[in-house]
């Protein structure tokens, strides 16, 4: 079994495709209005619309109501990703901190409210553990 995505549901998908994008500097691969994957080379964020709920189950997904789930990506540099973002992004959770299993983490919001951790691992375990 290979893990592959995490999709969010949304009300208003061009506006959270386009805060991704921003946010990443991914493009967006776009399947319908209604639907769009932003890829990397170790899986996929997919943004969909509440309107494709009820094709799974009515009721089951709710947009903007995540309170569990921080949807993480690695990246280079997390402070040089922080400074880009000020002025972007508007709910940041905390400011680039090291965590006790070494990575320095920026936690921040989407438009959605959704928890977004942006780091970059810093000690050398941590650096072994995400060796690219």
């Amino acid at each position: 079994m290979d893990f592959v995505s995490v999709r969010i549901i949304t009300g208003d998908v061009a506006r959270l495709v386009e805060f991704y994008e921003r946010a990443t500097g991914v493009s967006a691969t776009w399947s319908t209005e209604d639907f769009a994957e932003l890829r990397t080379a170790s899986a996929t964020l997919a943004i969909g619309s509440a309107r494709t709920v009820p094709l799974f189950a009515p009721g089951s997904a709710r947009p903007a109501d995540n309170h569990s789930v921080i949807v993480e990506f690695l990246v280079d540099d997390v402070d040089s990703v922080h400074q880009n973002l000020i002025g972007f992004v508007e709910d940041f959770v905390n400011e680039p901190t090291t965590m006790p299993w070494g990575n320095r983490a920026l936690l921040f919001r989407d438009p959605d409210g959704n928890l977004v951790n942006f780091f970059t691992p810093v000690t050398p375990a941590a650096i072994e553990k995400f060796a690219r």
